[in-house]
């Protein structure tokens, strides 16, 4: 085995020497980055799954959210599959049933098949990506070489999302929306095939599968879910959206008392015990909650009100991930000097002033004067909170509990996501409604016969008066993503203590990690 092309070990700890560590991060990465790609890609060609499979503006979210539940659901399952079976062999299975997933995506044929796909490239992607940033605690010793490994991991992390709008508004434009999903399989594939060229497998450890433990979450935050999207369409007095909060509370509850009671439980609740790693979870579950919000938002608004094709519109995103990539690569710096808290609560500063910025959108905004400052803020702020929190919520962790380290600070970002997607429809929808009841006077008095006869029929307003109604959801919508942010600024304010041991483990100072 050549050292030069293939990772190889020296010494007792496990960790790869050489420059296969270089093609090992590229391999992990890549998954991350096609995993994450897919949270948004699918966003850019939304408005035409909606019109090709008939998906209401409320449900079309579930495009988004069938894929993120199961991900934030099971990630945790994910992780603790890669301490007990092997990472390697876990990663491959998981990048693989990502693949599958994703082709029978692409050959949906209706709003169910399509949603189930996503719900199992879900699946794949819990697999996948928590084995995949554990991977990196066994490749890189703690110090200046995990953090430059986290700085890339974190930067796909955090521009993946925008990266996967313009891949998906190419696909689109030039192809057709199911391209969006048929793109994986081939990447899914030379992952696969990489993997055992560049990635030792890692050693197992025993251990029993928690799965009561994740299937009373994953179905409770479907629940849950499902309940704010409920109220979104029919109002929070409908039965239906009361038994879901109902079912949720209940099914929640028994999820944390399992995790009590159970030897071996899917989230090792003694990870909260630390104020810093639980402070960082908190932290990321809300700002998980403005990003989904903010692309899922963004886009529909650059192709509905302002007419931008999917290609535009991806291109319109392009500055999110050059900032991202510069400010994550910044923090990664500047961290082993400063520690992770004065970039939390930069971070999360910018992100509210973006949004902040954004709520001032109205039809008459155009994307350099209105759209383009306030993203390139809050992208400013992304990357410096995805390095900061990686690399706060794995320090000081054991390598037999990296797994589930990392599979808890991934579910934080997309159970979080889900859950404030899920809310932030819910306050698109009573702000729809209510400009809606506003727009039907003047819509009567100056709409032509033709407009109101298509009116009647479809109950359907006619632009000008759907982009005011649009435009007033979405701007209500970014008003409370901005209020998620300030929650995460108070928390790394008033929760986060850097302390000397955590800076010596950032400059590489420390005693090993028992594993």
């Amino acid at each position: 085995m050549d050292p030069n092309t293939t990772p190889t070990r020296n010494g007792t700890d496990g960790k790869v020497r050489g420059s296969g560590k270089g093609l090992a991060l590229f391999v992990l990465a890549s998954c991350q980055l096609m995993v994450v790609l897919d949270i948004t890609i699918v966003n850019i060609a939304l408005p035409h799954i909606q019109t090709a499979l008939g998906f209401s503006t409320e449900s079309l979210s579930w495009v988004v959210s069938a894929y993120t539940l199961t991900f934030g659901g099971l990630l945790l399952l994910g992780g603790r599959s890669g301490d007990i079976l092997g990472r390697r062999r876990v990663f491959m299975f998981g990048v693989l049933l990502f693949g599958l997933a994703s082709l029978l995506g692409g050959l949906a044929q209706n709003e169910g098949q399509l949603l189930a796909a996503r719900a199992l490239q879900g699946v794949g992607g819990a697999i996948a990506s928590p084995t995949a940033l554990a991977l990196i605690t066994t490749t890189f010793p703690e110090g200046p070489e995990r953090n430059r490994a986290f700085g890339v991991f974190a930067g796909v992390s955090a521009g993946g999302g925008a990266i996967g709008l313009l891949l998906g508004g190419v696909l689109v434009e030039w192809l057709n929306w199911r391209w969006v999903l048929f793109v994986n399989v081939p990447i899914a594939l030379l992952i696969a095939l990489a993997t055992p060229r560049v990635i030792r497998e890692s050693a197992r450890h025993p251990g029993h599968f928690d799965l009561a433990g994740a299937l009373l979450s994953t179905i409770g935050m479907v629940s849950l879910v499902y309940g704010f999207i409920r109220a979104s369409q029919e109002g929070w007095s409908d039965p239906l959206t009361l038994v879901s909060f109902a079912v949720a509370v209940i099914l929640l509850t028994l999820f944390i008392l399992n995790e009590r009671r159970s030897p071996q439980p899917i989230t090792p609740l003694h990870m909260f015990a630390d104020r810093n790693r639980a402070g960082t979870y908190a932290i990321m579950l809300f700002f998980a909650c403005a990003i989904f919000g903010m692309f899922f938002f963004l886009t529909l608004f650059v192709q509905n009100v302002l007419g931008f094709s999917p290609l535009e519109a991806g291109l319109a995103f392009l500055p999110v991930s050059v900032m991202i990539a510069l400010m994550a690569g910044m923090t990664s710096q500047l961290l082993p000097r400063f520690g992770p808290k004065p970039f939390m609560v930069a971070g999360s500063l910018c992100a509210a002033a973006g949004l902040a910025w954004l709520t001032q959108t109205d039809v008459h905004s155009t994307y350099l004067g209105s759209i383009l400052g306030p993203m390139l803020l809050f992208s400013a702020g992304m990357g410096m909170q995805f390095v900061s929190l990686t690399l706060m919520a794995l320090s000081n962790v054991p390598d037999r509990e990296s797994g589930a380290a990392s599979g808890l600070l991934n579910s934080m970002q997309q159970v979080g996501g889900s859950l404030g997607l899920s809310i932030l429809v819910t306050v698109f929808g009573t702000a729809s409604r209510n400009e809606a009841k506003e727009q039907i006077g003047p819509f009567l008095s100056t709409a032509t016969p033709e407009q109101k006869l298509l009116f009647t029929k479809t109950h359907q307003f006619p632009k000008p008066w759907s982009d005011q109604i649009l435009t007033s959801g979405v701007s209500a919508s970014f008003v409370a993503a901005a209020a998620f942010t300030l929650v995460c600024a108070l928390i790394a304010l008033f929760v986060i203590q850097v302390r000397p041991s955590d800076l010596a483990r950032l400059q590489g100072n420390h005693a090993p990690t028992a594993v």
